[in-house]
Parts: structure tokens; C-alpha cells; sequence
């Protein structure tokens, strides 16, 4: 078993921090449409062509674990989970349009 370490270098580059984050299937998606609003899993479903239950569950931990999406629970009647971006997340908008453009 392996653990995942964290180390974030303050000489990194920004695209670079971003890069790394967001390497994996679905991640790029994800963050886009994060940029737009809070996000709902059965959504996501639908917005993402292609993708699976496991695969975008995976996903989406793992970009809260990047400390790029928070994950809160909506206690209002239908009991739902949303995802937002985090300051961190915010914060690499501008690097992410810039890698649109591209």
C-alpha cells in the first residue's frame, strides 16, 4: 500500500500545480464545470458522456483531496451532496483558461 504525500513547492509554477491536479479521467471535465456553479454527482452523470459511477466517485475525491472541490452535504429536502471550488480551486481558473486557449 502505497500513501499519498502532498508536497506543495511554492517555486512550482501554477500550470504546473494545475496540471498535475487535474491528470486523470474526468478531472478536466469536472473542474469546468465547477468553474460554472456547485456541482451534483447524478448530474455530472449526464453532463459527462461516457462517464461511469466508479470512475467519476474516484474523480471527485480525488480533486477534494487536491483541496480543489469542497464536498457538502444539503441537509433541505431532497438530501443532496453538492461540489464547489475552494479558494485553492478559484485561485487556478485563470492558469485553466489559459490552457483552453491552447
Amino acid at each position: 500500500m502505497t500513501t499519498n504525500t502532498h508536497i506543495v513547492n511554492d517555486n512550482e509554477c501554477p500550470a504546473q500545480q494545475l496540471l498535475k491536479a487535474l491528470a486523470g479521467k474526468w478531472k478536466p471535465q469536472i473542474f469546468r464545470l465547477a468553474v460554472a456553479g456547485p456541482l451534483r454527482f447524478n448530474a455530472l452523470l449526464r453532463d459527462i458522456e461516457g462517464s461511469n459511477k466508479q470512475s467519476l466517485a474516484q474523480a471527485l475525491r480525488e480533486l477534494e483531496e487536491e483541496g480543489l472541490l469542497l464536498k457538502t452535504t444539503i441537509t433541505h429536502k431532497p438530501l443532496h451532496i453538492e461540489y464547489t471550488l475552494t479558494e485553492r480551486g478559484m485561485g487556478l481558473i485563470s492558469v485553466f483558461k489559459q490552457l483552453e486557449m491552447l
